[in-house]
């Protein structure tokens, strides 16, 4: 007769063989088949038939049925998930993760740690091709990546030294840090600068940036980092991600129990490279409607170039260097150069425009009416102040109530289609500023920290939204009117350096680039830098009219 104790004795041993298939699979990272786990458990085939046919059920495993074996099912991650989550770090860190994605175009992470490892729970993926790929559930060892070490520095030191010493400092790297005193070197300077480095000691060409959660208790949560290929993630780049991390690191501690999302989100549309020839530094792009075709200049190796998205080609060459090119409603082409404005459209019949001030332009643009502005020193040979106004034979004659007054150099200028709102960029702080005509205040419309790339160009699409290009970032970046981040376009180079709509309806976005400030690292995975791009309607959202 069998008695209630056979029959939990029964249900204990049947639970200790499911338990023992559950560990079999999760120590096999190719997974197993029935035959494998029959052999490795002892197990008997019905037996191990029907185990396997309740996990699966369960989805504690998942059957691959074209290499007929057994793998962890995703029910497992969910409940480690939850047991990690502490009540709802995943929930509060979802709006930061993706923040710093659209920051940063490159994939980021959350973990946390489970003894001498770290465990990823959540991840946003990078919007380029090419981008760091670690699975959520995959464990890391604390002394080479960038979430372990942050949460090491942001322990107790007690603690901290503790864990240190039971670790083992296995070199999965060439430059895995494998001595004691200089990983407790590196931590005391990462708790000192509030993020962590991971420079290729995990992944080869694999660079990381971490920074500890810590809630409002004082304890260590978990990590969030933000990891890329190391020829875009450059040091000099961590250097200014890193605060920007810390401080995503710091909102996430401080408001575990909200849960949000926010408006942006990422676009990994394909850029189409226009046939022609590269340049060292391709800028001021403009689209000339009378000719149906896109202008742009070389401003290293001077050279006007006239473009279509079928193809590029040489408009003119030219011993003066350029700083500028515009439209102008005569001449075509306006370009202000070492020795002034000219105005034409071939090197052999342009001829100088000498009533126009050239020293000091920082930028300039065309307004809808034709005229001319330009920002330039508000006095003569002082750059503590600078003045965005109209371009006059003597600019005091434009009288300091007209135009705007800046504390750095407009490096972008560019009007909305009614002349209404003049739209200003100051790269050296990443700001966009709104400036209403007839009034002399300006409107701080958005910031782009310096981590996500330097702000190099600006064009207005048809629904009022701006774009400029991400130099240094790998993309290019549009706000909405009211200055909201909207999404970030990636590119396969690292420095885009204008923007400007054109096509028959002017909803594609060309973006010139530079190839002359891409050091050689990055050049290998970039070759296309320095040539001309351009994004159908399709890619950066901007809706076609229909025909009538």
């Amino acid at each position: 007769m069998t008695t209630p104790a056979t029959r939990r004795n029964d249900g204990t041993a049947s639970l200790d063989k499911a338990l023992d298939v559950l560990d079999a699979v999760g120590n096999a990272p190719a997974g197993l088949s029935q035959a494998e786990l029959a052999t490795l458990l002892a197990l008997p085939r019905t037996t191990l038939y029907r185990l396997l046919g309740t996990l699966v059920a369960r989805g504690l495993l998942r059957r691959d049925p074209l290499r007929r074996v057994y793998g962890l099912g995703m029910r497992c991650f969910e409940y480690a998930r939850a047991a990690y989550a502490m009540p709802d770090l995943v929930a509060a860190a979802g709006a930061e993760l993706r923040a710093l994605r659209d920051m940063t175009g490159e994939t980021v992470y959350l973990a946390t740690r489970d003894a001498h490892e770290v465990v990823a729970l959540e991840r946003c993926e990078s919007i380029h091709s090419q981008r760091s790929q670690s699975a959520l559930g995959q464990r890391k060892p604390l002394h080479c990546t960038s979430q372990g070490k942050a949460i090491l520095a942001a322990l107790p030191p007690e603690e901290r030294d503790a864990l240190v010493r039971e670790l083992t400092l296995t070199a999965v790297t060439p430059r895995s840090i494998t001595d004691r005193r200089r990983l407790l070197a590196e931590l005391r300077v990462t708790a000192t600068r509030g993020y962590s480095v991971d420079d290729e000691e995990i992944v080869p060409g694999v660079r990381c940036c971490g920074a500890a959660i810590v809630d409002a208790a004082g304890q260590v949560r978990g990590a969030v980092s933000v990891a890329g290929p190391a020829f875009r993630l450059t040091m000099e780049r961590i250097e200014w991600l890193g605060p920007e991390v810390a401080d995503a690191a710091r909102r996430i501690g401080a408001q575990l129990s909200l849960t949000s999302s926010g408006p942006a989100s990422r676009e990994s549309g394909e850029a189409t490279v226009v046939p022609g020839d590269w340049a060292f530094e391709g800028a001021a792009p403009f689209w000339h409607s009378a000719s149906g075709g896109l202008f742009w200049a070389d401003l290293l190796a001077p050279a006007v170039h006239r473009a279509t998205a079928h193809g590029d080609a040489l408009l003119m060459r030219t011993e003066i260097q350029i700083y500028q090119l515009l439209p102008h409603q005569e001449h075509g082409l306006m370009m202000l150069g070492s020795d002034g404005w000219h105005a034409g459209w071939a090197v052999d019949t342009m001829r100088l425009v000498p009533a126009l001030p050239r020293r000091g332009v920082s930028a300039a643009c065309a307004a809808p009416d034709g005229r001319l502005w330009i920002c330039t020193p508000d006095a003569d040979g002082d750059t503590a102040h600078w003045r965005v106004r109209p371009a006059v034979a003597d600019t005091a004659q434009a009288g300091d109530s007209i135009g705007w007054r800046l504390h750095e150099p407009a490096t972008a200028l560019a009007w909305d289609e009614a002349g209404r709102v003049l739209y200003i960029v100051t790269a050296d702080t990443g700001t966009v500023w709104a400036a209403s005509a007839g009034s002399t205040g300006l409107r701080r419309l958005a910031t782009v920290p310096k981590g996500s790339g330097r702000l190099s160009g600006l064009a207005l699409d048809r629904q009022g939204g701006l774009w400029s290009a991400l130099r240094g970032g790998w993309g290019v970046v549009r706000f909405e009117a009211d200055g909201a981040l909207d999404r970030v376009v990636a590119l396969p180079v690292p420095c885009p350096t204008g923007v400007a709509f054109g096509g028959d309806d002017k909803t594609s976005l060309f973006v010139t680039s530079a190839r002359e400030t891409v050091n050689r690292e990055a050049l290998e995975a970039a070759p296309l830098s320095g040539r001309l791009f351009v994004l159908p309607a399709a890619v950066v959202g901007i809706a076609v009219p229909l025909l009538r």
